[in-house]
């Protein structure tokens, strides 16, 4: 069973992925192989997610796209199959046990060409861009703790009316229950209430997976 949101039953997530664009024979293969490492899998996004990134990067016209957080590579490669022609990905990763899973399914998607990827942590690789890069969309899914962080960092590289999407932002409910004092569902509590109140995106917070912020970079308005 692939990731579903914890909003949802069994049967009204299997009826959403039904009636949506669902993964293809290489993502599925990748959704069993990640599934049967266990407790890790829970960190691979829902293929409704999946396709959403797919949409987004097909929508924004994105040539350059940056993901913090790649896992086994389900979302890199939604995301490298609606780029713009000539688009590039980045990701970054501190795993190579987990990216070494991505690498293989990138290459049997086809879309390896189009992704370079950083075995760093992610602040190091953001510091160290060159001056003046910037990205049409950014997908963030990482440490929660350090989501604050690399907010503050990312919004910056994103040009005038580009994305920024973020996963887990609802800790699958405990964001708002306060007795929920565990690090990751604080810091996520503290990220959202910087995101609402940032004056440099227009944002909304989607119960998509495990909830999704959708941001827009402000500026270059009609």
């Amino acid at each position: 069973m692939a990731p579903r949101s914890f909003l949802l039953t069994e049967s009204q997530a299997h009826y959403i992925v039904e009636h949506s664009t669902g993964p293809d024979e290489v993502l599925r293969r990748l959704i069993d192989e990640t599934q049967a490492m266990g407790p890790p899998s829970g960190m691979q996004v829902a293929p409704e997610q999946g396709t959403l990134l797919l949409l987004l990067t097909r929508w924004v016209g994105v040539t350059s796209a940056l993901e913090l957080g790649t896992f086994t590579g389900y979302s890199s490669i939604c995301i490298a199959r609606g780029l713009a022609p000539g688009g590039r990905l980045l990701c970054c990763d501190v795993s190579e046990e987990w990216t070494s899973v991505a690498r293989r399914y990138w290459a049997e998607a086809g879309v390896a060409d189009r992704i370079e990827l950083r075995l760093a942590p992610a602040t190091e690789t953001l510091r160290n861009l060159e001056p003046g890069t910037l990205f049409d969309l950014v997908f963030i899914d990482a440490d929660k703790p350090g989501y604050p962080e690399y907010w503050e960092l990312v919004v910056p590289l994103v040009r005038p009316g580009g994305a920024i999407v973020v996963d887990n932002v609802l800790r699958r409910g405990e964001v708002w229950d306060p007795s929920v004092t565990e690090e990751g569902t604080v810091a996520i509590r503290r990220f959202n209430d910087i995101v609402a109140a940032d004056p440099r995106v227009e944002v909304v917070l989607a119960t998509i997976g495990d909830g999704l912020v959708l941001a827009r970079r402000r500026g270059g308005e009609a």
